[in-house]
């Protein structure tokens, strides 16, 4: 049996006007994306403009997703760094604080080689004792894991069980489905490239657009899972302008301005993330979320 399959949202992390992370709406986002279905959660990643919190608010915002949480879905923690030592530190506390899984993203900036990937995640793996998921994208971090070096880890480290496959290459995610070990999962980290993904023997997708349309992505991802490709493709059609808009700027600025239009959370960012620059996007974002209906998921 795989272990993960569906959609799991990669939770933003709703700021005060002051500056401080918003509990109270961080809350209400967990319970509502329980509510409409999803199948785990995944605090402190990308989406979770995880670089800019202190490791005090870090640990926190992954124990306060149990807490909520509460066993009733999977939660995968970004517990990921650019030091392995940091990246340690962070999965043995998201493991103490009763995570199902870690999200272990790629070093970024230091571009290590792949003998570097492999003894990273593998240092990290072994210090903890729950499954773990390698987030591989390119695109933030410079690095690509290879294929041979994902096969590689899975084979040696039998609680590396997954990975997000971020790299924007369909051919590179269907290398991975074709030659990693039987029960590895391959989850998309492109909303857009789910159903490719899918269609090729994938298992779902770590979703951006879900945090604001949880209840359509698990319609979506579970219409493929099932095999119902030209219901699921009908649905992908609906939301695709909603999958561009939320990269029209750097991801999480659209997905936040968005989750602030119908009250979930502030328009507020932690610098060097700032609020959408061309006015242009904006009124992208809005026609985007008209064709969607979004005011009757409130």
């Amino acid at each position: 049996m795989k272990k993960f399959s569906g959609v799991y949202t990669a939770l933003i992390t709703p700021f005060t006007k002051y500056g401080l992370v918003d509990f109270k709406a961080f809350e209400k986002i967990v319970e509502f994306q329980i509510a409409q279905g999803i199948d785990g959660l995944v605090p402190c990643g990308t989406t979770g403009e995880s670089p800019t919190l202190s490791h005090t608010e870090h640990d926190r915002v992954i124990a306060e997703t149990v807490r909520i949480s509460n066993g009733r879905v999977p939660v995968i923690a970004g517990t990921g760094s650019n030091a392995t030592s940091e990246a340690v530190r962070l999965s043995k506390h998201a493991e103490a604080a009763g995570v199902d899984a870690l999200l272990l993203v790629n070093p970024y900036y230091n571009k290590p080689t792949q003998k570097g990937l492999y003894l990273h995640f593998r240092t990290i793996a072994d210090s903890v004792g729950i499954p773990c998921v390698v987030y591989n994208i390119k695109g933030r971090t410079g690095v690509n894991v290879e294929t041979e070096t994902l096969n590689k880890l899975a084979k040696d480290c039998p609680n590396i069980i997954a990975v997000k496959e971020a790299s924007g290459n369909l051919s590179q995610m269907k290398d991975v489905i074709n030659t990693t070990k039987e029960n590895f999962c391959v989850l998309s980290g492109d909303d857009n490239m789910a159903l490719d993904l899918i269609e090729s023997g994938g298992d779902g997708v770590i979703s951006v657009a879900s945090n604001l349309i949880p209840g359509e992505m698990v319609e979506m991802i579970h219409s493929a899972l099932k095999g119902n490709m030209k219901e699921a493709r009908e649905l992908g059609s609906t939301l695709a302008p909603f999958f561009s808009a939320c990269f029209l700027e750097t991801n999480p600025i659209p997905i936040k301005t968005a989750m602030s239009m119908y009250g979930w959370c502030e328009e507020e960012f932690r610098l060097p993330m700032c609020s959408l620059e061309n006015e242009a996007h904006r009124e992208q974002l809005i026609a985007s979320l008209a064709t969607i209906d979004v005011q009757r998921r409130r």
